[in-house]
């Protein structure tokens, strides 16, 4: 009996080691490396990186003059939305801000001025309009003007660690730093085929990014707008090791029962 024990035990321990095999990792090194082809340099890149007011954001507009009570009626916001709290992004949801929604339209609908096109506007294009028709039409006498986004997100999808949606409160934020909120790239992920997904100008833009190569670095979709959604993309490790699972799990779980019992009989006799 105890030489049955100590057969059973062995073919089980090669058995887990034959499956540990067939399902090990067939990534190379060159499909797991971020920026592979880069070296000490120095790189231009966009640093102007502002994004475009789109339908459904929901702006935070902030107006104060010289006489603080005449400027009151121009802070009053038509929609709440949760804010997310902290510094440069956040998962998660805190306290509601007020905040002036665009509108399908592209329109905000703003105090005294009425109907005011945003969609297609930077903050500071929107900023220097309200700006100049508060002083045309003479509302206010050196009034300042501030515009900020509160529904900045991105969400991320597929092959990383904790798929997510980033809220980015400092309204700025890199591919590279929004995979790293959604815990970085599983082994499985493709880097070098990563789906960016984008709602630009009443279209969607679909664009592929390789995260291997250093020129993602000086790319326009290295800073990511409001709303754009990041999908990685599970490799053919991943794929296959899922078919292999399921076609061969069966065959090598029915081949160390047959043995079993060949050995089985073997002790017997």
């Amino acid at each position: 009996m105890h030489l049955r024990t100590e057969s059973s035990l062995k073919l089980l321990v090669v058995g887990l080691m034959i499956v540990s095999f067939l399902f090990a990792s067939c990534s190379t090194p060159q499909h797991t490396l971020y920026l592979q082809d880069i070296r000490d340099t120095t790189i231009t890149v966009n640093g102007n990186f502002e994004p475009l007011i789109q339908k459904n954001d929901v702006l935070q507009i902030t107006v104060s003059s010289l006489n603080p009570e005449d400027a009151v009626i121009y802070n009053a916001s038509n929609t709440v939305v949760p804010s997310g709290g902290g510094g440069g992004a956040s998962s998660g949801n805190m306290a509601a801000l007020g905040g002036f929604l665009v509108d399908q339209q592209g329109l905000i609908q703003y105090p005294v001025l009425g109907a005011v096109k945003a969609e297609g506007l930077t903050k500071k294009g929107l900023t220097n309009y309200i700006h100049d028709q508060l002083v045309q039409r003479k509302l206010l006498v050196d009034p300042v003007v501030s515009v900020r986004f509160l529904n900045y997100r991105v969400t991320l999808l597929g092959e990383v660690t904790r798929p997510t949606v980033v809220n980015v409160t400092n309204e700025k934020i890199s591919i590279l730093e929004a995979i790293g909120m959604a815990g970085d790239i599983t082994v499985y992920g493709k880097k070098e085929n990563v789906l960016l997904i984008r709602d630009q100008e009443g279209q969607r833009v679909i664009k592929r990014l390789n995260l291997n190569d250093k020129n993602i670095l000086n790319s326009p979709y290295y800073y990511l707008q409001s709303n754009d959604v990041v999908y990685v993309e599970p490799n053919k490790a991943k794929q296959y090791s899922g078919e292999k699972s399921r076609l061969v799990l069966p065959i090598v779980f029915s081949s160390l029962s047959l043995v079993v019992i060949i050995l089985d009989r073997l002790v017997l006799r």
